[in-house]
């Protein structure tokens, strides 16, 4: 807003103090565009510094995924000998292969004291070569047992240097980044102590227009009020995104629900009929066989022990895609199944109270999947001792209650990129229920979800 013309028919200023408000006004001008210019030029280049030190860490991540998938491909085919795993792998090693070079060029620009990246290359293509080596051996290698040809761990102390190596040049550039953070602060510093010295000579400069202050006062109390208007706009707007993107995040997650469960449903129907009848024509086979021909039944009892362990991988993985006890069973038997099959595989105990409740079939998934992750999680990280598993209704809903004695952790530093505390949370909310995350550091973990509409089936 323009300052008004002061009345010179009442009050004069004297040619001297014009001229003293003129070189004040002109060196807090000066003032202020220099130390800002500095300024700007010395965060400017921190911000460039902190930006590619950032590229580099995400590109020390996406080196060690690449490994990763390499790796676990290579494990598939030697378990499968399935070409379509050896194409995934040859996919892998091609973007390990590019990940290196993008690392490569980043540490040009960002270098590293010493050696450490080269040795980060060296490791990598070792470990390319050495998986590389497996597979071929494997591709030539008869159907013996894979425990003989490639002995457990074999690889384990190459991928732990490779790992040890990433985490060193990962620590390096957080404190690259660090320092220039401060770098950024110290220009901030320095740029906000020149502009307050400046912002003082200004007000030395222009005390006269404290007489405007009514005429700004209303100005400002009039971009407050159009501020107010578009920020209520603003909230209206994210609350509707918000809703929108809470509706896709559903759909989403039903339509995966969806095909799991067709997936299933294929893989019990079509390949479960083709490993029965492969059993039952073996069996065909045996009973036909000479009594002189002893190699060739142990070759078909062993061809029959692995046809059996096909069928017991396929039930695994129709139950992990979409568990059949939940349609048949319903929810409380799942449960148990699903605590019991987690007790015998963490080796961990497993106290149950789970009561007889009445859900959707919709609920049900979600109370099934929360129990599910939640045990997941216990058996990553938790450490724990003993599983408390409670299912109970309540007089206004369903309350699910998954609780260990573990290391716990602090729900405030949660990755970001940890979705499956999120994921669990947008379930439970979609179906109008809430989810409580308790836990703090050795005090284990209380994962509490109450769900609505529900009530205890009648005795």
């Amino acid at each position: 807003m323009p300052f008004p013309i002061p009345d010179l028919s009442q009050r004069r200023l004297p040619a001297l103090a014009v001229t003293i408000s003129l070189v004040l006004s002109f060196l807090a001008a000066i003032g202020v565009v220099g130390f800002n210019e500095v300024g700007y030029r010395r965060s400017a280049e921190a911000v460039g510094q902190v930006a590619l030190h950032e590229r580099v860490r995400l590109s020390l991540h996406a080196l060690m995924q690449s490994v990763l998938d390499a790796e676990t491909s290579e494990r598939g085919y030697l378990l499968t000998r399935d070409p379509r795993v050896l194409a995934d792998y040859r996919q892998a090693t091609r973007q390990t292969s590019d990940d290196l070079a993008r690392a490569r060029e980043l540490f040009a620009l960002a270098p590293v004291p010493g050696d450490a990246f080269d040795r980060l290359s060296g490791l990598v293509q070792a470990k390319v070569a050495e998986m590389d080596q497996l597979t071929q051996l494997r591709a030539r290698a008869d159907e013996t047992d894979l425990a003989t040809m490639f002995p457990a761990g074999m690889d384990n102390e190459l991928m732990a240097r490779v790992r040890v190596s990433i985490s060193e040049l990962v620590t390096h550039n957080a404190a690259e980044i660090e320092q220039r953070r401060g770098d950024i602060m110290s220009s901030l510093r320095t740029a906000r102590i020149g502009i307050a010295l400046t912002s003082l000579i200004a007000l030395m400069a222009f005390y006269r227009s404290l007489r405007q202050a009514r005429a700004l006062a209303a100005a400002n109390l009039q971009r407050k009020e159009e501020l107010e208007r578009e920020r209520d706009l603003l909230d209206r707007l994210v609350k509707k995104r918000t809703a929108r993107l809470a509706e896709l995040a559903t759909h989403l997650q039903n339509v995966r629900e969806d095909e799991r469960a067709h997936l299933a449903r294929e893989l019990h129907d079509e390949l479960g009929s083709l490993l029965t009848a492969a059993k039952f024509d073996v069996a065909r086979l045996k009973s036909k066989l000479p009594a002189e021909s002893p190699e060739l039944k142990i070759r078909l009892q062993h061809l029959t022990e692995t046809l059996n362990s096909g069928i017991a991988l396929k039930r695994r993985i129709i139950e992990t895609l979409r568990p059949s006890s939940l349609n048949n069973l319903g929810l409380s038997a799942s449960l148990g199944i699903l605590t019991r099959e987690f007790s015998e595989q963490a080796e961990l105990p497993v106290r149950c109270d789970i009561a007889d409740v009445t859900l959707d079939e919709s609920s049900q998934l979600t109370v099934y999947r929360l129990v599910q992750e939640s045990l997941t999680n216990i058996g990553k990280y938790a450490e724990a001792g003993a599983v408390d598993v409670q299912v109970r209704a309540l007089r206004d809903g369903v309350e699910v209650v998954v609780q260990d004695d573990g290391g716990g952790f602090d729900p405030e530093l949660t990755r970001s990129s940890a979705h499956g505390l999120e994921g669990m949370r947008h379930r439970v909310e979609a179906a109008g229920g809430d989810l409580v995350v308790e836990s703090r550091l050795g005090d284990g973990t209380r994962v509490r979800a109450w769900l609505p509409g529900a009530a205890a089936l009648p005795t």
